[in-house]
């Protein structure tokens, strides 16, 4: 278990980065802009971007967005970017502590389940931008136990607390609310799984004793039905979605980090999710392979729409996450063996754990070697062809597992992923997606947290010699 401590609100006069890197990035953003990163248009009709049915901003967003085009995108440096999306990020909040998607289309589930889009359309505070949001700002230094906007992150602390309280013991759901973009692009579940992450994240940033009591009993709670429902292989029945392999990342966040942050979860969910997370991955070779649901011997798999990007950067993601939650593992394992008192089936059981530990360990590094292989392929990198919420969620996957393992994958991924992120930002300091997820709550959150992934809690994973290859990665 650990304690996490206060950190002080992002200040962008001290990102970490050179002048000369600064410049470099906005050449990049130049650059890129013509080449591969460039938004094409979407020919998809049905998931144009609409700018109609967004909620009103604050005054304080409409005065940092006075002259500014909300469409056009706005290459600033990194310090500027973060300062300017944490600034609508927090404008954005309802008065009852939570956000809603900040626009774009909702499911109807009333008349035919089609999209409703309009000025007329209501924009209520869900649980799934809420909690993204509310990582995002915490990621970024703000907490509800002190410091700047205490009161705001009190107040989200609030909004997902009473959600999760008020939900029922049986159901998957945290939420009553169906008719999300979250829900419908990556997961029916997928509010469960960020609140999951949302609250191991807020680990002793939360206040006294007793809001930290609170916090643990609902994350015990989401953990609970998460086990419940999980089945064999790992997935969720009825967890369906046009990519729901993000959410299936999603809920590999929400354990391991449950399970760093000292919730009560059991071994046996760790290892479930982990069995999707190396579905499809050749372990020898770090080759993904497309996996056939029902096929002998292979786990379904949740749904990548297609998207390589979307299911390489979720497995990687889940990966790195399994790789950090073994390092305790392993600890406790080789106190058993090297202990001479230790029975011979404990040791058996503990030996059996490394063993896993280093296949696992073995698995991540694999694929972020193939990953990262890919990062130079402007086709891999775009994704769906053009920005969503799901391309800045996984750049966010790539970009904590690659930052976890350092070395010239991340050096020369960062820049990238800088320039691609910051190029794509709206002048109100706002992101936006232009095909499924548009909503500017999620991918504002995700796209911040992208840039922030400097503040992750992360350890580096160590070094392991790959027995097809005989490289050493480190």
């Amino acid at each position: 278990m650990f304690r996490a401590k206060l950190m002080k609100p992002i200040n962008p006069s001290i990102v970490p980065l050179t002048g000369s890197v600064v410049g470099f990035l906005r050449a990049a953003v130049l650059t890129l802009a013509v080449t591969s990163f460039t938004l094409v248009p979407d020919s998809f009709a049905d998931e144009r971007r609409s700018s109609e049915g967004r909620r009103e901003p604050s005054a304080a967003a409409v005065a940092n967005a006075a002259n500014a085009d909300p469409a056009k995108p706005n290459a600033l440096p990194v310090g500027e970017s973060l300062k300017k999306g944490i600034e609508y990020l927090l404008g954005q909040q309802q008065p009852d502590g939570g956000w809603g998607q900040g626009g774009g289309w909702r499911q109807n589930q009333t008349k035919g389940g089609g999209r409703v889009e309009g000025k007329d359309v209501e924009d209520p505070s869900d649980l799934g931008n809420t909690a993204v949001s509310f990582v995002a700002l915490l990621r970024a230094g703000y907490a509800p136990a002190a410091g700047e906007r205490r009161e705001a992150m009190a107040k989200a602390f609030e909004f997902i607390c009473r959600h999760v309280e008020k939900a029922d013991e049986n159901s998957l759901f945290v939420t009553p609310v169906r008719d999300t973009q979250l829900q419908t692009k990556i997961g029916t579940y997928v509010d469960t799984f960020l609140t999951g992450w949302a609250l191991s994240e807020a680990k002793g940033k939360v206040g006294d004793d007793a809001a930290e009591k609170r916090r643990a009993a609902a994350l015990d709670k989401v953990v609970k039905k998460i086990e419940k429902h999980q089945k064999d292989d790992g997935s969720f029945a009825g967890n369906a979605g046009w990519a729901s392999v993000l959410s299936q990342g999603l809920c590999s966040k929400a354990l391991n980090n449950a399970a760093r942050s000292g919730a009560n979860v059991s071994k046996m969910a760790l290892n479930k999710d982990q069995n999707q997370n190396l579905a499809g991955l050749d372990v020898n070779t770090g080759a993904f392979t497309a996996t056939v649901s029902g096929a002998s011997g292979v786990l379904a798999e949740p749904s990548s729409a297609g998207v390589s990007l979307y299911r390489e950067g979720a497995k990687l993601g889940g990966l790195w996450e399994n790789a950090e939650s073994n390092k305790t593992r392993r600890r406790d394992a080789e106190k058993v063996l090297a202990d001479p008192a230790a029975p011979e089936p404990k040791k058996a059981e503990a030996r059996a754990e490394v063993k896993k530990a280093d296949g696992d360990e073995q698995a991540a590094q694999v694929a972020l070697k193939a990953v990262a292989g890919k990062l130079g392929n402007a086709g891999f990198v775009a994704g769906f062809g053009n920005n969503g919420g799901e391309e800045f969620l996984s750049y966010l996957n790539v970009s904590e597992s690659m930052k976890a393992q350092g070395g010239k994958e991340w050096e020369a991924w960062k820049p990238k992923m800088i320039a691609t992120v910051t190029g794509a930002q709206n002048g109100d300091g706002s992101w936006a997606g232009h095909h499924c997820i548009t909503g500017r709550t999620f991918c504002t959150s995700a796209a911040l947290l992208t840039l922030l992934v400097d503040r992750a809690p992360a350890v580096k994973m160590t070094g392991v010699t790959l027995p097809a290859t005989g490289t050493s990665i480190r």
